[in-house]
C-alpha cells in the first residue's frame, strides 16, 4: 500500500512561486493542495491552471497542507515561516532564508521547537552539475564564480549580494568546508538604492581563496564557476549544465589534457522540490537545511556590510 501523497501549498505565486505550484501539481508523491496569493487575478489564474484552491490565510493553508513553499519577498519570510512551523508544517523557504541573522535565529528556533524541516531554496545545490563538482573537488585552493543577469524589478528589495551572489556563496561554502576568516568586498549602485554589481574576496581558514562577482545589470545571463586544485581545474556552467576538467598530463600537447564532464541534465527546481518532498516523507534532513542557509546569509550580510559604507558616500 503506497503512502498518501504529501499535501503541498505555495505562499506567493509570482514569477518563481508559479513554478513551485506547477511542479507540485505534477510531482509524484505530492499533490498541490492550494495556494496563498494576495493578488486576486493572479490567484484565479494559478488556481484555474492547476485546479487547486485558494487559501484565505495561513491558518487555512495549515489545515489543508503537510508542507509548503514560502516564495514571498525576502522581508516577509520570517513572518510567514514562523507561524507555519508552529502549526506543524515542513517548509521550503526560498533563498535567502530571511533578511537578518536575528530572523534566521527565530526560524531555526521555531523549526527546532516544532520538530519541523526547513529546507532553503539554494537551487544550485540541486543543479545536476553540483553533484559532479562535489564528486570531483577534493582540495579546492582557488575558486572564481561569476553570476550575471539582466535587470528586473523582481528581487530588488535586497541588493545583488542577497539576490544573486548568495547562490555562489552557498556553493563555495559547501565545496570548501572551512571557516571564512576574511572578507573584502566592493559594490556599485546603478539602478537601485542598493548594490547592483558586487565583487567579494573570501579567504578561508584552510588558505583557500574564493573570488565572487555578481551583476543584475548585465545584457547577458551567466552562471559559471571555476575551481582550481592541485593537478588541474574544473570549469562549470550552471546555466548550460555542462563543464570540463583540465588536468596536468605530461604526455598531452602543452602538458594539459581537457575532458568534458558528463552531466545528466534536469530542471533544478523540480529536482529540489522532489528532494524536499522526499525529506518530508522520510523525515530526513535536507541537503540544504536552515543551518547552511543561515551560514550563507551570514557571509552575504558581512559582504553587504563592507559594501554599504561606500554606497552611502556617493
Amino acid at each position: 500500500m503506497s503512502a498518501a501523497p504529501i499535501r503541498c501549498g505555495v505562499v506567493g505565486t509570482g514569477s518563481l512561486g508559479q513554478h513551485h505550484a506547477r511542479i507540485y501539481a505534477s510531482l509524484p508523491g505530492a499533490t498541490l493542495a492550494g495556494i496563498l496569493e494576495a493578488d486576486d487575478a493572479r490567484a484565479a489564474e494559478i488556481c484555474a491552471r492547476h485546479g487547486c484552491r485558494r487559501f484565505a490565510d495561513l491558518d487555512d493553508l495549515a489545515r489543508h497542507c503537510d508542507a509548503a513553499s514560502v516564495v514571498v519577498p525576502t522581508p516577509f519570510h520570517a513572518e510567514v515561516a514562523i507561524p507555519l512551523l508552529g502549526r506543524g508544517l515542513d517548509l521550503l523557504v526560498e533563498k535567502p532564508l530571511c533578511a537578518s541573522l536575528e530572523e534566521a535565529g527565530r526560524i531555526l528556533a521555531a523549526a527546532s521547537a516544532a520538530g519541523r524541516i526547513v529546507q532553503v531554496g539554494h537551487i544550485e545545490h540541486y543543479n545536476p552539475v553540483m553533484a559532479q563538482l562535489e564528486r570531483m573537488v577534493h582540495d579546492a585552493r582557488y575558486l572564481t564564480a561569476e553570476r550575471l543577469a539582466p535587470f528586473t524589478p523582481r528581487g530588488t528589495e535586497v541588493g545583488v549580494v542577497l539576490d544573486l551572489m548568495i547562490h555562489d556563496i552557498g556553493v563555495v561554502l559547501q565545496l570548501v568546508r572551512s571557516p571564512v576568516e576574511r572578507i573584502d568586498a566592493v559594490g556599485v549602485s546603478v539602478l537601485t538604492r542598493t548594490e547592483d554589481i558586487a565583487n567579494a574576496r573570501l579567504q578561508f581558514a584552510n588558505g583557500t581563496v574564493a573570488n565572487l562577482s555578481a551583476s543584475r545589470v548585465s545584457l547577458k545571463k551567466s552562471r559559471e564557476i571555476r575551481v582550481f586544485q592541485p593537478g588541474g581545474y574544473l570549469s562549470i556552467d550552471f546555466m548550460g549544465q555542462k563543464g570540463h576538467a583540465v588536468r596536468v598530463d605530461p604526455a598531452a600537447e602543452g602538458g594539459f589534457a581537457k575532458e568534458e564532464i558528463p552531466v545528466e541534465k534536469g530542471e533544478p527546481l523540480a529536482i529540489e522540490l522532489a528532494s524536499f518532498v522526499a525529506c518530508v516523507r522520510d523525515r530526513r534532513d535536507p541537503k540544504v537545511g536552515a543551518d547552511l542557509g543561515r551560514s550563507a546569509l551570514e557571509v552575504a550580510i558581512a559582504i553587504t556590510d563592507r559594501i554599504r559604507p561606500g554606497l552611502a558616500r556617493r
